[in-house]
């Protein structure tokens, strides 16, 4: 079981970071996936890291702007949002699966390769 966290509201230009947090088993070695869906918009994988953590992937949209980072030791993926921007705002869900997120991995493929979502946490990006 995986459950995020670390949702809100925050102004365009604020942060925010969201936490995963698996229970239940140990995930280092598992690629984490960060996915969001917005009302009216196809869902959308936006980030990844492999279970080293060697590699991390992000979308065009996010690039510059969001970190994926993990914590094994407490079973945790976080990912650092800055300078947010309204069309951030969606609800974002983790997910995991194995042998995806190597280096270069195209992050359009996300939907397809993870298993399933989380229950997710909102973000709302809002002046």
């Amino acid at each position: 079981q995986h459950v995020e966290s670390g949702g809100g509201l925050v102004q365009p230009g604020g942060s925010l970071r969201l936490s995963c947090t698996a229970s239940g088993f140990t995930w280092q070695y598992y690629a984490i996936g960060w996915f969001r869906r917005a009302p009216g918009k196809e869902p959308e994988g936006v980030s990844c890291i492999s279970p080293s953590g060697g590699a991390t992937n992000y979308a065009d949209s996010v690039k510059g702007r969001f970190t994926i980072s993990r914590d094994d030791a407490k079973n945790v993926v976080y990912l650092q949002m800055n300078n947010l921007k309204p069309e951030d705002a969606a609800m974002y869900h983790c997910a995991f699966t194995s042998g995806v997120c190597y280096s270069d991995y195209d992050v359009s493929l996300m939907l397809d390769d993870f298993g399933s979502w989380g229950p997710g946490t909102q973000v709302t990006v809002s002046s």
